[in-house]
C-alpha cells in the first residue's frame, strides 16, 4: 500500500518584523540589567541566523506583561484563523474537496486549548461528521513529522483515504517577561510563529513523493533537555544547551540503521529536508553532511526567512522541495527533533 504526500501548504501571521526591528524592543525590555549583559542579549538576537519572523502579535504584545490567560486567548483565536486558512489551501493546492478528508490531525504545543484545533475545522470547514481526528499537542518541534508518521499508519491500514495533517504553532505566546535566563533568550532569538499542512492520500493514483519509510529513535535519560514548564506565567521553555551535543553524538545511530534497512545510504540521498532548530542545531548538523557532498541550504533558509516555528518549520523546507517537483526516482529524508528527547525520520521517493 503506498502512502503519498499530495501537497503542502504554509500560511503566515499577519505580523511580520526583521530582527533589526526587533532590537529597540529587546533593548527597552533590558532596561535595569547590567550593560554587560545588554550587549550580550542583543548579539544573541543579531547572531540567531534568524533575518525576520512572524507573529500572531504585534511586536508591542509580545512585550507586554500580559497573562497566561490573555495571550493563550490570543493563541486560540489565531490558531483558528490559520489553522483553517492553511487547510484551504492545501486543498485547493490538491484540488480536494474538505468533504473527501477521512482523518485529520492538528499539532500545536505553544498554547492550550480543548476543545482541539481540529473540532473547529470540522465546523468551518464542513468536514464530515465520521471524519477520525487526532490532536497532537505534546511533541514539540518533532511533531510535524510525527503528525506524518501518524496519517502514514492510517493510510497503510485504509486504501483509498486521505489524511491531512495542520501544524500551527506560535512560540511568541510563551515569551516569559520577567524570565531574563538565558533559555528564555535564546528561544526568544530563534522562533517565530506559523502554520503549514500536508496532504496524504493512500489512492491508487494519487500524486506526489511516496514515503518508503518512517520511523521514531528515542534518546534515553534525555527527558528534561527540552520541553515546556507550565508555570503561572505561561509555557516556560526548557532548553539545554547540550542539545546540539548530544545530537552529533547520536547522529550516526539515528540516520545509518534506519537506512540501511531499505537498502540506502545518505550518499543515495538526493534532498535533506531538515528542521531548522537553531543555528547551533543547523551548523552541527551541516558539519556532519559537508564532507558528504550534502547540504542543508533549505533549512538554512527557512530559518532565515521565518525562524523556527516548532513543528510547522520542516514542513516549510519540505514545501520548498515539493514546489521544486525533483526528477523520479529522487529520494529525500525528512529528520525533526523534539521533546522526549527524540528524532523523528521519514524516507521519501518522487
Amino acid at each position: 500500500m503506498n502512502v503519498k504526500i499530495t501537497s503542502v501548504a504554509k500560511q503566515l501571521p499577519k505580523y511580520v518584523r526583521e530582527t533589526k526591528e526587533i532590537l529597540p524592543f529587546v533593548s527597552q525590555w533590558l532596561t535595569g540589567q547590567e550593560d554587560r549583559f545588554r550587549r550580550k542579549v542583543l548579539k544573541i538576537f543579531e547572531n540567531a541566523a534568524v533575518d525576520k519572523r512572524y507573529g500572531i502579535m504585534s511586536i508591542e504584545e509580545v512585550f507586554t506583561a500580559t497573562s497566561f490567560e490573555d495571550k493563550n486567548d490570543i493563541y486560540i483565536r489565531e490558531v483558528k484563523k490559520l489553522g483553517e486558512s492553511v487547510l484551504k489551501k492545501a486543498l485547493n493546492k490538491a484540488n480536494w474537496d474538505p468533504k473527501s478528508l477521512d482523518y485529520i490531525i492538528t499539532v500545536s504545543c505553544t498554547g492550550i486549548m480543548i476543545p482541539s484545533l481540529d473540532a473547529y475545522l470540522i465546523n468551518t470547514l464542513g468536514l464530515r461528521q465520521d471524519i477520525i481526528r487526532l490532536p497532537v499537542t505534546e511533541m514539540g518541534c518533532a511533531a510535524g513529522v510525527s503528525g506524518i508518521i501518524y496519517a502514514r499508519n492510517f493510510l497503510k491500514a485504509n486504501p483509498n483515504k486521505r489524511a491531512a495533517v495542520i501544524a500551527v504553532e506560535s512560540p511568541t505566546a510563551t515569551f516569559q517577561h520577567n524570565d531574563f535566563s538565558m533559555v528564555n533568550i535564546v528561544s526568544s532569538a530563534i522562533f517565530g510563529d506559523g502554520a503549514a499542512c500536508v496532504l496524504l492520500s493512500s489512492e491508487e493514483d494519487a500524486e506526489g513523493p511516496k514515503i518508503i519509510a518512517d520511523e521514531m529513535y528515542h534518546f534515553y535519560e534525555a527527558t528534561s533537555m527540552m520541553g515546556f514548564k507550565l508555570t503561572n506565567s505561561g509555557l516556560q521553555m526548557v532548553l539545554d544547551k547540550e542539545v546540539p551535543d548530544k545530537i552529533a553524538k547520536h547522529f550516526p545511530d539515528i540516520i545509518h540503521p534506519f537506512l540501511e534497512k531499505y537498502e540506502k545510504s545518505i550518499g543515495d540521498i538526493d534532498h535533506l529536508i531538515f528542521h531548522p532548530g537553531g543555528k547551533k542545531i543547523v551548523q552541527t548538523v551541516e558539519a556532519l553532511f559537508g564532507d558528504l557532498g550534502k547540504n542543508i541550504d533549505d533549512t538554512k533558509a527557512v530559518l532565515k526567512e521565518y525562524g523556527n516555528m516548532s513543528s510547522a518549520t520542516v514542513l516549510y523546507v519540505l514545501e520548498r522541495f515539493m514546489d521544486r517537483n525533483p526528477s523520479q526516482g529522487e529520494t529525500g529524508l525528512m529528520l525533526s527533533f523534539g521533546p522526549g528527547f527524540s528524532a523523528q525520520r521519514v524516507l521519501l521517493e518522487w
